[in-house]
């Protein structure tokens, strides 16, 4: 392999090579994915020798597929040895070809930026402190209250905010009715904020068996084109009102939620609860102060490339998470009035801080010396194991060791600046 050479900031251009008898097997790899389709006079389809093909082809025939297979390893194997940490796919020509002396690669990629870094210890900040109050603790248990009310018919009032009404309803656009506008016996919470702006208001103080017509305009940015800032006219019919009965918060009720016997240790669990969120909470707001000081304190010139990789990542990862809800991202942009071209723009910022705080987060921990044992794989394999009520050995079938490791190294540099701050 030869020298890589800096042509121009953060990218690097260098050779590398397949031997011939490498080049040969890849050549011979690719006559027998291709023999098949290949018809030779005076042989069966399939069934033509390599050396007839290549006479009756060319020599050549199968360079470029021979090329497409041992290109991928052989470059692989280049960067490792050379230590190239690259951050975009390369630009890859073939400089020599042959047979006997096999294939010369000229290669050009983007590589992670050289930088030195700013101030990082003794960081000046102040301490978070999330307290846990009583206000807090009542509103969480009033959450949990709510979520275990039953709904009681009411027939001798109208309608409030925050009765759940049962309707029948079709809209109209300039007098005609619209497609996906109309329902049956819909329950609508009053105040949820469920339907379009001005809906739920104008069911407020009507009747069980009351006809209303419910007047609005939809909003400008509506996910069907054909409605967007249309003003519209619903025809509803209420059919039943219904109100939440709250449970009594006594032993009972926390017997019933929980495994509890009495409302006191009910309460003492939820105030544990909250104390530990609260305390991670400061724990991470405080870790995030700190690096944002020392990225701020280091200058980095990142390549485009880390950048456009980490918006493709998070748009990979939220695309797989509405494919479990059976949505595309292209039906959640239309739904969302976005195109994926806006909701890349939206991810970039983030993605800017993602990529320069793990580039510094990467060179601190290789400046301190901060690596992670074996040990300390097999304790976090362990703690998933617990969580996930597996073993060991099945935890491993599913996991990354090296992701492991670098989440585990990103811990522990995060702790030591933490440890190595000057905290107020």
């Amino acid at each position: 392999m030869s020298k890589v050479e800096k042509t121009e900031k953060n990218i690097v251009e260098f050779e590398f090579s397949v031997s011939g008898d490498a080049f040969k097997a890849g050549i011979e790899k690719a006559y027998k994915k291709n023999v098949g389709q290949i018809s030779i006079p005076g042989f069966r389809k399939g069934k033509a020798p390599r050396q007839i093909i290549e006479k009756y082809y060319g020599s050549e025939v199968f360079y470029e597929d021979a090329v497409n297979i041992v290109l991928p390893d052989a470059y692989d194997k280049a960067i490792e040895e050379q230590k190239i940490e690259a951050v975009s796919q390369p630009e890859i020509d073939v400089k020599s070809i042959s047979k006997e002396d096999g294939v010369v690669f000229t290669a050009k990629v983007t590589v992670k930026p050289e930088f030195e870094l700013g101030e990082y210890k003794g960081v000046e900040t102040k301490k978070v402190i999330h307290r846990t109050t009583e206000k807090e603790i009542n509103a969480e248990i009033e959450k949990v209250r709510e979520r275990n009310a039953r709904l009681v018919s009411v027939e001798d009032r109208a309608a409030e905010l925050n009765d759940t009404v049962t309707i029948d309803f079709e809209g109209f656009c300039d007098g005609v009715a619209f497609d996906g506008g109309k329902g049956e016996n819909f329950d609508l919470k009053l105040g949820s904020g469920q339907f379009i702006p001005g809906f739920e208001d104008q069911l407020v103080g009507k009747n069980i068996g009351e006809d209303v017509e419910v007047n609005v305009t939809f909003p400008k940015e509506y996910h069907s084109e054909d409605l967007k800032g249309k003003d519209a006219m619903f025809k509803v019919k209420i059919n039943a009102i219904k109100t939440q009965e709250l449970p009594e918060l006594d032993d009972e009720f926390a017997k019933d939620i929980s495994e509890f016997d009495t409302f006191e240790e009910y309460k003492a669990d939820v105030t544990k609860r909250l104390k530990e969120q609260n305390k991670e909470k400061a724990k991470k707001e405080l870790e995030d102060k700190i690096l944002e000081i020392i990225c701020n304190n280091t200058e980095i010139d990142i390549p485009e490339a880390m950048f456009e990789t980490a918006v493709e990542n998070q748009i990979r990862d939220f695309a797989m998470q509405l494919s479990y809800q059976g949505i595309s991202i292209e039906q959640y942009a239309q739904y969302t009035g976005q195109t994926l071209d806006s909701m890349k723009e939206q991810l970039r910022p983030g993605a800017e801080k993602q990529v320069k705080t793990s580039l510094v987060l990467e060179k601190i921990a290789k400046v301190e010396g901060i690596e992670v044992s074996d040990k300390e794989i097999d304790a976090e394999l362990e703690k998933m194991a617990e969580q996930s009520k597996m073993k060991v050995e099945d935890v491993k079938k599913y996991v990354s060791i090296e992701n492991i490791r670098d989440s585990k190294k990103v811990e522990k540099t995060v702790d030591f600046l933490v440890k190595n701050a000057s905290l107020k």
